[in-house]
């Protein structure tokens, strides 16, 4: 009677051969669809705790580095430790470690949402008072999931692993698909889970998968015995070459280094190609999830083929070497055609046309009726066109790797953690220099130059190995011509903003790309990343908004605004005398060296005010996340104003939630007034939830806009419906002096409209909560 593992034995066996993969180990087809499983839950859980961490440090550029810098660490510590550990065990043994592991991440990950938001952020908010400290306390926050996640590709490697004539294509099918499950984990986290659960919601959907994956690791682990062991009739196949004896010779140090420096230029890559593509395609929340997926399906697609295409190859150094040419080569050919391609083409036209428009297409389920054509080519055509290739190539060159290093089963797991490490350290020091030191530096135009001349590394190794006859002086020849050819900022920025003519003003920093262009009548737009904040002059719907809740208060003496633009909103709450003390938060200070360039520059008098602004000694403009800064200062204001965020962009949410509101509430003086915008029933319905007092004004109405746009002002303490007294402080000398006839007039009309609360049309509606922002991700209306 045969034994029942003799029988599992046999039909992994069987399923090993319906699979394609000739290997006497565990069918990779299961072991394939559980590491899938494990890189679905990592990007969840990436997308999910960067938006939950940046709650304790601000949105801005270098919080958010700090964030990504220590979550990569603990995966580089994990890959490391997994490569040493995983050499001391046998097949079974890694494999059930590897379900252990999958284990402790899903239940760290149950508990993290009351770790990290409940407990830390509002408990003990003083741990994240600088950046230092809070990423410190980051990195030790992350390091327990990040090493386990970072030892599993150790573990899973010695457990799969078997037969070294064909561990480049074992690990090639085991590393892409859990980069395509890391693929479909950032595609579904922003379009389905956190829109229809929330962020909670969606780590709890990533713990889920990691304790199944965990789970049938465990039984694969406990009672399935290496086919090797219970099956001898399998075939082997040596029809693949072997590596010629010079090959053999490269030390794994070299290949260690050659991995490290492909990890700094692949994350400084992706850095600038998701700038690009913030700007081209004008993000939104779902724009980060779904560019990351074309990048990781490009990776994963690379794998999966190189682990194959690399048997085949007898020279992996010089193929390696020739793919991180060629992907850094493609890249900047690309750009440049971005750039220079002729704008009046009749597919290119309609980019230019999108690119000029700085209110972009709201992506979200909605969207896709009425923008199909142009979303599938903002989001998968032009990310395609970008970095498809290249991240095909970088995937390539793990089989390569892989086909290169191998030579024991029982180190494939150490090797494959050591190799791994070495190339999250690369990805470290390439998110912070090229994200916070050459992005600030250089630009993003400069920044790509400095990485295709970083390529002439590997040029430089080539003609080493191989001689200077061949391709690799060809390479060096193409890279350098590029760094002459390839465009500068100013070319790049203005293309991106569909401006043929060069006459924008345009800084960039870590943060983001600020423009300020003209537009027709001597009126200039300022965007930020390709969107529209603020227009000069001032006047419009800023100067109304910011105004209007200076009349309405009696003494509106410290005012604080959340945004500058180009200074409307902030100049306008200081029409009244009383003022001693206008604070301005903004994140991105790049808008303030614009206006002052620009009030530099121009000396018309329709920017008269412009110039009253930015001397105004009342003002104190900080450059820091205003929700971020607010809850690190004791200090309170009369009158604190958020300025305009449109409800889709990314991290809006935390602008327009339940508990956003009410720490505004907490830093308002007896009588301090609050104004955001009905943008939205379930924004209205966080501002209802938190402000027992509050009025509506339209201003909407006297603009003449086809919407009702709705401002909210609200209070702790009862507000008095007193229009007569709110005109009255208009009509004072200094106010119409300030303000000028046009805006006073229009203010005159919108006090008019001011009206106790509406009733709410849908009284059941959830509001906006910092861990599911409904507003943002689109939730269904019944969610």
């Amino acid at each position: 009677m045969k034994k029942p593992q003799q029988d599992l034995g046999r039909v992994a066996t069987e399923l090993t051969g319906e699979f394609g993969f000739e290997v006497k180990g565990f069918t990779l087809g299961l072991l394939g669809l559980i590491f899938c499983m494990s890189g679905l839950s990592a990007l969840i859980y990436q997308v999910a705790w960067q938006r939950i961490l940046v709650l304790h440090s601000g949105v801005g550029m270098y919080s958010i580095a700090m964030v990504v810098a220590a979550f990569l660490s603990g995966l580089g510590i994990g890959s490391y430790w997994g490569g040493v550990l995983s050499k001391k065990c046998s097949q079974l043994a890694a494999l059930r470690a590897f379900a252990f592991l999958e284990l402790g991440v899903g239940a760290f990950a149950l508990f993290s949402p009351y770790l990290f938001y409940d407990l830390l952020y509002q408990q003990y908010p003083y741990l994240f008072s600088n950046l230092w400290s809070a990423g410190v306390v980051h990195f030790l926050l992350l390091l327990f999931p990040t090493i386990m996640m970072g030892m599993s590709l150790p573990f899973m490697t010695r457990g799969a692993v078997f037969d070294t004539a064909i561990a480049s294509k074992t690990i090639g099918f085991l590393y892409g698909i859990n980069v395509l499950g890391a693929a479909l984990g950032a595609l579904l986290t922003p379009w389905v889970f956190i829109r229809l659960f929330g962020i909670d919601g969606a780590i709890n959907i990533g713990s889920a998968s990691n304790i199944l994956a965990g789970v049938i690791a465990l039984i694969v682990g406990s009672y399935v015995v290496p086919i090797a062991q219970v099956h001898q009739g399998f075939k082997k196949d040596n029809a693949y070459p072997t590596r010629i004896a010079s090959e053999a010779s490269h030390t794994f140090g070299l290949w260690l280094m050659l991995y490290t420096l492909s990890g700094f230029v692949a994350i400084s890559l992706e850095i600038v190609w998701f700038r690009l593509i913030d700007v081209a395609v004008k993000s939104s929340a779902f724009t980060f999830g779904t560019v990351l997926s074309i990048f990781l399906l490009g990776l994963g697609i690379g794998s999966l083929a190189g682990g194959s295409l690399a048997l085949r190859i007898r020279q992996p150094l010089k193929m390696f070497l020739v793919f991180q040419c060629s992907l850094l080569i493609y890249t900047g050919l690309a750009v440049s055609l971005l750039v220079f391609f002729p704008p009046d083409w009749p597919v290119y036209h309609k980019l230019i046309t999108y690119w000029l428009d700085a209110e972009g297409t709201p992506l979200g389920p909605d969207a896709f009726r009425t923008h199909f054509r142009r979303i599938v080519g903002l989001y998968i055509g032009l990310p395609a066109f970008l970095y498809g290739i290249p991240t095909l190539l970088m995937g390539l060159c793990f089989g390569i790797l892989q086909r290169a290093v191998q030579d024991d089963p029982r180190s494939s797991g150490f090797k494959v953690g050591l190799l791994q490490a070495g190339n999250i350290v690369g990805n470290v020091l390439g998110s912070l220099v090229a994200g916070l030191l050459l992005i600030n530096v250089l630009g993003t135009a400069a920044s790509l130059k400095f990485l295709l001349a970083v390529g002439l590394l590997f040029v430089v190794l080539g003609i080493m190995f191989y001689g200077s006859r061949g391709v690799f002086s060809l390479a060096g020849g193409v890279l350098i011509l590029l760094l002459f050819a390839m465009p500068n900022g100013s070319q790049l920025w203005h293309r991106l903003h569909g401006l043929t003519d060069m006459n924008a003003l345009i800084k960039e920093d870590a943060i983001g790309v600020v423009a300020i262009s003209p537009k027709e009548d001597e009126a200039y737009r300022l965007t930020i990343n390709g969107k529209s904040h603020s227009y000069l002059p001032y006047g419009g719907i800023s100067a109304l908004n910011g105004a209007s809740p200076a009349l309405i208060h009696p003494s509106p003496k410290e005012i604080a605004t959340i945004g500058l633009g180009t200074g409307t909103t902030a100049w306008a709450a200081g029409c009244r005398a009383v003022t001693t003390n206008i604070t301005v938060y903004e994140i991105a200070a790049m808008e303030k060296v614009l206006i002052d360039q620009m009030a530099s520059e121009q000396s018309s008098p329709k920017l008269a005010k412009l110039h009253d602004f930015l001397a105004d000694s009342r003002v104190n403009i900080i450059f820091a996340d205003g929700r971020n800064a607010l809850a690190l200062d004791d200090k309170q204001y009369d009158l604190i104003e958020v300025d305009v965020l449109r409800p889709w962009s990314a991290y809006s949410g935390n602008l327009y939630s339940l508990e956003f509101y009410t720490l505004l509430a907490s830093k308002l003086k007896p009588g301090g007034l609050v104004r955001s915008w009905a943008l939205g029933e379930r924004n209205l319905q966080a501002f209802r939830s938190v402000f027992p007092y509050f009025i509506e004004l339209k201003p909407g109405r006297i603009l003449g806009w086809s919407f009702d746009a709705t401002a909210l002002i609200g209070s702790n303490d009862p507000i008095p419906l007193e229009v007569e007294q709110w005109l009255a402080r208009l009509a004072a000398p200094h106010v119409q002096k300030y303000l000028g006839e046009e805006i006073t007039q229009q203010m005159s009309s919108m006090l008019k409209t001011a009206q106790g609360p509406s009733p709410s049309p849908n009284p059941t509606v959830k509001p906006n909560r910092d861990l599911f922002p409904r507003n943002e991700f689109r939730t269904p209306s019944h969610l």
